[in-house]
């Protein structure tokens, strides 16, 4: 209630409280007044006063009415000293006058009314008074679910767009937040990334999986183009989604294989379709470049990768429709040496100038295909990304820590085919043929493909300015700025420092406070907020009694946006995100992995089973 009201309800408790004891005051000077007189009710008059006292005892005397009922009683003096008609003028507790209770027609004796108490009890020393009453109970609502109970609008302080991630740490109010909402809907940041830093083992992945889950129920389509451990395969396997495996002997890509692109440019038709054929062109270029740049550990000579768009120009007028070309293909035509590519190298007729010119590029293709690689880019696409799927994610968690190489190479080409299905579905959604989606691609563990190769760096770098062009937002997460400064050459040091510098959203987990201070330059983090994120770096408590402790820092984010204040966060997983991710599965006991095989085998039993209608057919 307002301060006016519960002022006004003070004072009628007061008024209240003075009308009650005058009436106990009258109830006591007419037991006085009855012990003073000595009158037996003998006349009329003696009996109105005497019935006055023994009204003040809580009897009554009746006189005749003029209909011959019952009258009032006593007489007037009797009804001024009569406690019940004091407390006729008394208000009740609802704030009513109450009536005097006439007496009964028996001549039995009135009931007598107790004293009236104040909610919160009397004034005064000994009145019991409660200055105190409990809050009521709080709910949190939407403006849509609680509009009519409380029709206020009044702002938090938080961030209400995106995906609910959490609690504010000191106020408890929720935050929502991810790249694409703050980006499209609420306007907070001028690009559409996220980079994400924080020791091992505080839920850096969990939160970006929330985001993930958030996103795809609002209809963006998460891609997780190289999932390392995996974290996330089990993720999109629930939501629906495509998982792809690829390593030695699990799957491969086909690198020269056009994908959703080429598909898209066979359906669009026409001058678009003859515009994204060439950019399809460029990308396998640009990918088997890549391979070639891993292999050797330099970059490939500008002459060289003349001679390798002719061959491509060469295979793709040669190929039949619907089928892809592949990497043995480049060597066969490098072998043959048809004029079209004769005419790059300069030959003039002279074999051996034209040996002499190709011959390392044939060299570092088989490489790629007798080498390191090995395998898994010398055949067919394994498994193509569905377009329609509502979830992709391309599984190399099946590749060695070790093989630095292949991952990197694995990893490039996860890229160049995830990248060329978001052109693809953006063609076709320019030509009215398809919806526009957007997508959120997420690039977990980034110190591993950094290390792997210069060209990777590079990659990312483009990936991260063009995002937006693409309709694509994007999550990398590491965990120091250290992992930046380990690269091999001063170029792509300043590369990867940029990938903070342009991010829209930092999310901090717990850092020690050396690299608080050294993101602090970058990002512009105060004094209290780098003590605040060091102190999540500390370890958990001994345990004294032998039960599991989580670190202090675990779930626990800072997110900066700019030069605004960062907004920390406690984010609480539900059970079924706990069961979808699990970063520790190589720790989990014999008990608990049967089980969890259990689980997953009932899934797709159940999944199969949703699959296939009645008689076996296929939905």
């Amino acid at each position: 209630m307002s301060r006016r009201e519960e002022k006004r309800a003070e004072r009628e408790d007061r008024l209240a409280e003075q009308r009650s004891r005058a009436a106990l005051a009258a109830r006591r000077s007419g037991e006085d007044g009855e012990d003073g007189e000595d009158g037996d009710g003998g006349d009329a008059r003696s009996g109105g006063r005497s019935g006055g006292r023994s009204g003040a005892n809580g009897g009554t005397r009746e006189r005749p009415g003029p209909h011959g009922g019952a009258g009032q009683a006593g007489g007037d003096r009797a009804g001024r000293r009569d406690p019940d008609s004091a407390r006729d003028g008394a208000r009740d507790t609802s704030g009513r006058r109450s009536a005097a209770r006439p007496a009964r027609g028996d001549g039995a004796p009135a009931r007598p009314r107790e004293l009236y108490v104040p909610p919160r009890g009397w004034h005064g020393a000994g009145g019991g008074r409660v200055g105190y009453l409990d809050p009521p109970t709080m709910w949190r609502a939407t403006t849509v679910q609680a509009c009519g109970m409380w029709p206020f609008a009044a702002g938090s302080g938080s961030p209400m767009t995106g995906v609910p991630l959490g609690q504010h740490l000191f106020t408890g109010a929720t935050v929502c937040g991810d790249p694409l909402n703050w980006f499209t809907r609420a306007r907070y940041i001028s690009n559409p990334s996220l980079f994400m830093l924080g020791m091992p083992g505080l839920g850096k992945s969990t939160l970006v999986n929330r985001m993930l889950i958030g996103l795809a129920a609002t209809g963006v389509v998460p891609l997780v183009l190289g999932d390392l451990k995996p974290d996330y395969a089990d993720t999109v396997r629930a939501l629906g989604g495509q998982v792809i495996s690829i390593g030695r002997g699990r799957g491969g890509i086909n690198v020269l294989d056009p994908g959703a692109m080429g598909e898209a440019a066979v359906r669009i038709g026409g001058e678009a379709g003859e515009v994204l054929k060439a950019e399809t062109h460029g990308r396998v270029l640009n990918m088997v470049a890549a391979l070639i740049t891993i292999v050797r550990g330099r970059p490939m000579d500008d002459h060289e990768q003349s001679v390798l768009s002719a061959v491509l120009h060469h295979l793709r007028e040669r190929t039949a429709p619907g089928r892809a070309p592949l990497l043995p293909d480049l060597l066969r035509v490098l072998t043959e040496g048809p004029d079209r590519v004769r005419a790059v190298t300069l030959d003039r007729g002279n074999e051996t100038r034209y040996r002499d010119a190709v011959d390392p590029l044939h060299r570092s293709l088989l490489g790629i295909l007798d080498g390191p690689l090995g395998d898994t880019f010398t055949s067919e696409t394994s498994t193509r990304i569905d377009p329609n799927a509502p979830a992709v994610c391309i599984d190399i968690s099946g590749i060695g820590e070790a093989d630095t190489q292949l991952t990197a190479a694995a990893m490039l080409a996860a890229w160049s085919d995830g990248l060329g299905t978001v052109a693809a579905s953006h063609a076709l959604a320019d030509a009215g043929l398809a919806p526009r989606r957007w997508f959120f691609t997420v690039l977990d563990e980034l110190w591993r493909p950094l290390r792997a190769a210069s060209g990777i760096v590079d990659r990312i770098d483009a990936l991260t300015r063009l995002n937006r062009s693409l309709g694509l937002g994007d999550a990398k997460i590491t965990h120091t700025l250290k992992d930046a400064e380990a690269l091999g050459t001063d170029a792509d040091r300043a590369k990867a420092r940029g990938f903070v510098e342009r991010a829209g959203m930092v999310v901090c987990a717990g850092l020690p406070r050396t690299e608080m201070e050294e993101l602090g330059k970058v990002v512009g983090l105060s004094q209290r907020e780098i003590e605040l994120v060091s102190s999540w770096s500390s370890p958990p408590g001994w345990g004294m009694t032998g039960e599991h402790e989580e670190p202090p820092g675990r779930g626990r984010f800072l997110i900066k946006v700019g030069g605004r204040p960062g907004i920390p966060i406690k984010v609480a997983i539900t059970d079924a995100e706990r069961r979808l991710h699990n970063t520790n599965t190589r720790w989990t006991t014999d008990e608990e992995a049967v089980e969890q095989a259990a689980a997953r085998a009932a899934r797709d039993v159940a999944r199969a089973a949703g699959q296939t209608g009645p008689g076996g057919w296929s939905a």
